[in-house]
């Protein structure tokens, strides 16, 4: 998933080595989208979980298809799935298309669960 275009990653890693990320993952994976029964995490919606030294958490993600009829509701459901976890300061959800979403980007679980596998 960590393609690269003149050494630099498109996207961004993710803090998870911090304490806060199973958690913040776990929140992801409550949220579904609507047209595909599978979690945004699994579904590799989620690019990249930011945790800052003072658990600010900042979020990006890309839809399935950049004309998505939730595009503007996604990130807010994203944020308010993370917001209450004991020790999250803050929540930014960045939308991005830059890599697009593939079918490659899903995890094991949603393939097995679409029946791609």
């Amino acid at each position: 998933m960590q393609d690269q275009t003149e050494g630099k990653p498109l996207i961004k890693p993710s803090s998870t080595d911090h304490p806060l990320y199973p958690q913040v993952v776990e929140a992801c994976r409550t949220v579904f989208d609507p047209e595909i029964p599978v979690n945004v995490f699994d579904l590799g919606l989620v690019y990249t979980i930011e945790i800052g030294p003072e658990n600010e958490v900042e979020i990006t993600m890309t839809l399935t298809a950049p004309g998505c009829p939730v595009a503007g509701e996604m990130p807010g459901w994203v944020a308010n799935a993370v917001e209450p976890l004991a020790g999250v300061k803050q929540v930014d959800v960045q939308m991005t298309f830059d890599p697009p979403w593939g079918m490659e980007m899903m995890s094991d679980e949603a393939r097995l669960e679409l029946g791609f596998m």
